[in-house]
């Protein structure tokens, strides 16, 4: 075994992430050679079953601070990873496996998440380096896939736990999905984002941006929103046919006591769910991500069987990226698809073993960055090398959000194998 293979240090530092918070970030030293850096991002809408995010309390950095989860990196997890080596054949599985029994917990609440994903993404982008492969690439190889560029899904409108407004709805997604490469689907959607900006200050309304770089005005409804992007699509020259729409409801966060406060009225899942069947009918409603609370399998079942044959029913707080999670929605059908976010599981072997639970079920995949994002491009990379198929990382503004796109142009320069989720 060559010495120039073998980790010699782990080293973990506070940064902070795209909404001023602190975060962690790791460097994997190779023979003494920093030879990776890998940022954890945050989520503000969190799923009541994720993987535990360690934060230090107190008063300093709000209680947000992560001096608990640095340490363990340095001490704990360090010691435990020196001197393995970074190209033996199951290397990343061997590095997760040895972190998961450190910390012994259900949800890693001993290590923190995100001590965890920091090392775990760190050690990967070494090994696809020391392999002498992208880091695309080399989690192709690890999950023996096709490689694909993603479709993307471009959040261009904010609402929810993501902007200061009355809007529910948490996102409002354009899908660039009528072309035939990333350049014009990028194009396109980046054009409806500067159409509806232009769109909304005709009307008076304000251009701010929330935390995904989204616009996030004051509407009169939700339903104004799925009217502003059919506008937005239009003026901006293109046909509901090239591009749809996809929401991110986030229910969870206005669901109390068996009800959702929608639209400033206290709504049934059955209520909530005829809404949905009526907007999928009037407008060209591709995807519905998290329509229900996180525990509200009924509402989840009613609404698949109802429009799932002609609507990807996406859940994010409903799996949490976590296969015991998505194999009770698979047994139940509660929804046909899954969004993937690593730091709801905590390590890269977990996504993997989720999202290839998901393809053998069937379900379609959606890669996604966080709310509290870093200028990390690697959900771009397992997009790409993982044949997801789809990536929802914001808007087109803001370099916490285009930094993955740009990674995507990059990476289709090399490729052309353009994915086609949602062509009939």
């Amino acid at each position: 075994m060559s010495e120039y293979s073998e980790i010699t240090n782990i080293f973990a530092r506070t940064i902070l992430d795209s909404r001023g918070n602190p975060t962690v970030e790791v460097d994997c030293f190779i023979d003494g050679i920093q030879e990776s850096r890998a940022a954890v991002p945050s989520g503000a809408s969190t799923g009541a079953y994720e993987a535990i995010e360690l934060r230090d309390g107190g008063t300093k950095w709000n209680g947000k601070g992560v001096n608990l989860a640095v340490q363990n990196v340095n001490t704990i997890i360090r010691e435990n990873l020196i001197g393995l080596d970074v190209v033996s054949k199951n290397f990343q599985k061997e590095i997760d496996k040895i972190m998961l029994e450190l910390d012994g917990t259900s949800n890693k609440s001993k290590l923190g998440a995100n001590a965890m994903l920091g090392v775990s993404l760190a050690c990967l982008k070494a090994s696809a380096k020391l392999s002498k492969r992208s880091e695309w690439e080399h989690i192709s190889h690890l999950m023996n896939t096709n490689p694909s560029i993603p479709v993307p899904m471009m959040n261009i409108l904010n609402g929810g736990a993501h902007a200061s407004s009355d809007v529910d709805i948490q996102e409002f997604m354009v899908i660039p999905h009528g072309f035939d490469d990333f350049s014009s689907a990028l194009r396109a959607g980046t054009e409806c984002y500067h159409s509806l900006k232009s769109e909304l200050k005709k009307d008076g309304l304000l251009t701010g941006i929330g935390d995904e770089g989204g616009f996030a005005p004051n509407l009169p409804t939700n339903e104004h929103g799925l009217e502003y992007m059919v506008r937005a699509i239009e003026s901006a020259g293109y046909s509901t046919e090239q591009i749809g729409i996809a929401l991110d409801v986030a229910a969870t966060e206005f669901y109390s006591e068996e009800k959702y406060q929608f639209d400033k009225k206290n709504l049934s899942g059955e209520e909530l769910t005829e809404i949905y069947c009526r907007w999928a009918d009037k407008y060209p409603l591709l995807s519905i991500e998290d329509p229900f609370d996180e525990d509200d399998w009924g509402s989840w079942n009613l609404l698949t069987k109802k429009i799932g044959r002609d609507c990807q029913i996406v859940g994010d707080d409903l799996y949490v990226t976590q296969a015991k999670r998505l194999q009770k929605g698979i047994e139940s059908k509660s929804s046909n698809s899954i969004l993937v976010k690593l730091n709801q599981v905590g390590t890269v072997t977990e996504t993997f073993e989720t999202l290839n639970l998901a393809w053998k079920a069937k379900f379609s995949t959606v890669i996604s960055h966080r709310s509290g994002e870093t200028s990390d491009t690697i959900i771009s990379d397992l997009a790409v090398g993982s044949n997801a198929g789809q990536i929802k990382t914001g808007a087109p503004a803001r370099s916490d959000r285009t930094s993955k796109y740009n990674q995507i142009l990059r990476i289709s320069e090399k490729i052309d194998n353009y994915a086609t989720p949602f062509k009939r």
